[in-house]
């Protein structure tokens, strides 16, 4: 019986992880193809649960946001990203309880945490965001408190803190709304999803029993130090999708509108904070600041492939890991490939989105790599150990 509750936890860890794939890659859609204003409202659409499709419904719609004019292709992708984000929420949800359900009081502690932000989402549509955020915040630190303190079931803690982590995605959504693409907020949104990512994957790992027992001809650190990489990347991509700068440099590759070294203004382009009310779509930085952050994205890009590189031949020659280490590797490439892809191609939409896939792929291979080269922590032993 304990086989069977185990294998279902997997098989709902591995639904959700491929959910968490499926998540990401639309708000990326969403993102590049300037739809992430197409609900100017949250947690509704115009204030529709889907979004107005009828004529009567549009001209509603429209009067009540005549600076935002309905544009249904864009409302209804900004809400099938939502509601797939939401599904995600509740087999994140299910993964908790079923790791905590032994135990009555961790069970209502998590129960009560979706409660109370059902309640804070019903004030903030009414009017009353104070009590809303109140709310979410008490939410929050109930389970904060559970994924500290329950020391003796690990995936009950990760579960747990995986489902905090959600829930604050949920409302950092929210403030890419209403802060109007607010780039430090739309690139903190990228960054916990592919966080959420990570550790939806680490889940499945050490639910599934993958770990090593035995030592190995590779240090741990410089698995994690290729993630952190990655990591830093990543947030440098969303810094160039939110402040506009994918085109920065014209269609150039590898110099930057015909030079190695353009004209940049690298002070004002990272500048995390510029007030609220402002509306980013489109971006506001001149082409200066822009080409800075391009240039940063690409220079980093060089850093993080020599490190890759080095890895990945690393792997290719251990013992039982050539498949990873030809992933790893093969991943890289069509990174870097939809990379200039993106540049000399002009953006199109499809080898964009792609190559945010290829970022949360080549974070889901290192996670993989790192779950194989860690030995399980005490009182959990795996269930099935690779060689």
């Amino acid at each position: 019986m304990a086989r069977l509750a185990d294998n279902r936890i997997v098989l709902t860890a591995l639904v959700a992880v491929l959910l968490c794939f499926v998540v990401v890659v639309l708000g990326a859609y969403v993102r590049l193809s300037h739809a992430g204003l197409g609900c100017p409202d949250w947690p509704g659409c115009y204030g529709e649960a889907t979004w107005p499709n009828q004529h009567h419904e549009i001209d509603a719609a429209n009067r009540a946001f005549p600076e935002r004019p309905v544009e249904i292709p864009k409302a209804w992708r900004e809400m099938v990203h939502r509601f797939a984000a939401g599904a995600l929420i509740l087999l994140v949800l299910g993964l908790a309880l079923a790791r905590n359900w032994h135990v009555p009081r961790r069970r209502w502690q998590i129960l009560s945490a979706p409660v109370l932000v059902l309640g804070g989402s019903a004030a903030y549509a009414v009017g009353f965001p104070l009590t809303g955020l109140g709310l979410l915040g008490v939410a929050l630190a109930l389970l904060v408190q559970g994924a500290i303190a329950w020391r003796d079931l690990p995936l009950g803690r990760l579960a747990v803190a995986i489902f905090a982590l959600i829930l604050v995605q949920a409302l950092f959504g929210k403030w890419t709304v209403t802060l109007k693409l607010k780039p430090i907020i739309v690139t903190t949104h990228l960054i916990g999803g592919m966080t959420t990512l990570s550790l939806l994957l680490w889940f499945l790992y050490r639910a599934a029993g993958v770990a090593r027992l035995d030592p190995l001809p590779i240090r741990r650190g410089f698995v994690i130090g290729g993630i952190v990489l990655v990591a830093i990347q990543i947030a440098l991509g969303g810094w160039v999708s939110a402040n506009y700068a994918a085109l920065a440099c014209g269609t150039d590759w590898p110099k930057c509108l015909g030079q190695w070294w353009p004209p940049m203004d690298a002070r004002d382009a990272f500048v995390l904070w510029r007030g609220i009310g402002v509306d980013y779509e489109g971006g506001v930085l001149d082409g200066e600041a822009r080409t800075a952050i391009q240039v940063a994205h690409r220079l980093f890009a060089v850093v993080v492939i020599g490190h890759l590189l080095a890895l990945g031949v690393r792997v290719l020659r251990m013992p039982g890991f050539a498949a990873h280490g030809v992933a790893l590797l093969g991943v890289l490439a069509l990174q870097v490939g939809l990379g200039i892809a993106n540049v000399v191609a002009g953006l199109p939409l499809w080898v964009a989105t792609g190559h945010n896939f290829g970022a949360a792929l080549l974070l889901a291979v290192l996670i993989g790599l790192l779950a194989r080269v860690t030995p399980p922590p005490a009182g959990l032993a795996p269930a099935r150990a690779t060689a």
